[in-house]
């Protein structure tokens, strides 16, 4: 089955008045409007298409390239509101439906949202929703701490940015580590800063390269960690003391809680170590 909604790289089969048609090692095939036909081109030459349902429900192919596909988030705008819902620009001739049911707002003619697109289990259509929520789950994570994951930004709270992490969990930007202008729907690179109580996820932007530092950075995080996030510690503490709970000359350990500091991950008091929230 040629699945709608995704790209598929298929082999030109025979050149037919209404285009050409295309097909799977599966005996499945689906039609290339003559409108998408290349200039030059060969029987038996692959070809990647997107495949979705044309004006009248059947499935064709297009070599166009839209905005978001099946399981994919995107930033879309709304073209137009009728009685049935709204109807999207993704990109391709016929527009994306997304039904009332599917709107955590009403959506509005011009403005833009942030949706989710999936095919239809009753309809067998592709539709969006812009309730994204109900499409992310943290019950099983995929994601370690420090792990670099791909984010997008979804929608504000009292407390930070709610992100979509590797399309698949939910996260948090907290306010105090927004370092940049962000908008929703912007589609960036994060960190897992830390995992929370009920696997609820602290996402940072950019590539704050835990792993990459230094190991007795990594020490001290460990150490800060296990500590309820903080440690009695400044770069005037005893040697001794530094290397017994650390294993670290004074030297190395001045030189990780430097680089830490200036990743934004602790805050240096006079009383010690804070790891940031």
């Amino acid at each position: 089955m040629i699945e709608i909604g995704k790209y598929h790289t298929l082999t030109i089969l025979r050149d037919t008045e209404p285009g050409l048609f295309l097909g799977d090692d599966k005996d499945n095939e689906v039609l290339l409007p003559n409108r998408y036909v290349p200039e030059a081109f060969e029987i038996g030459d692959n070809i990647k298409v997107f495949v979705y349902l044309d004006n009248e429900e059947r499935p064709v192919a297009t070599t166009d390239s839209p905005y978001i596909a099946a399981g994919d988030f995107a930033l879309l705008r709304c073209n137009e509101v009728t009685k049935f819902g709204a109807f999207l620009d993704w990109g391709l001739v016929k527009q994306l439906f997304c039904p009332f049911k599917e709107q955590a707002f009403k959506m509005r003619t011009g403005q833009w949202y942030l949706v989710h697109c999936y095919v239809d289990d009753e309809t067998n259509r592709l539709v969006a929703s812009s309730k994204t929520n109900r499409f992310l789950s943290n019950k099983d994570l995929t994601v370690e701490q420090f792990d670099e994951v791909d984010v997008i930004i979804s929608h504000p709270s009292d407390i930070g940015m709610n992100v979509i992490v590797n399309k698949v969990h939910a996260g948090l930007i907290f306010n105090n580590n927004i370092f940049q202008d962000i908008s929703i729907g912007d589609q960036l690179k994060g960190v897992v800063k830390k995992i929370r109580h009920n696997n609820k996820l602290d996402i940072t932007l950019g590539q704050i390269g835990y792993r990459s530092i230094e190991p007795n950075a990594q020490k001290v995080l460990d150490e800060l960690n296990d500590n309820s996030g903080f440690l009695a510690f400044t770069d005037k503490s005893d040697p001794d003391e530094i290397k017994d709970v650390f294993q670290m000359s004074k030297k190395s350990f001045k030189k990780a809680i430097g680089s830490l500091y200036k990743s934004r991950a602790i805050d240096i008091k006079s009383d010690g170590i804070y790891l940031k929230e």
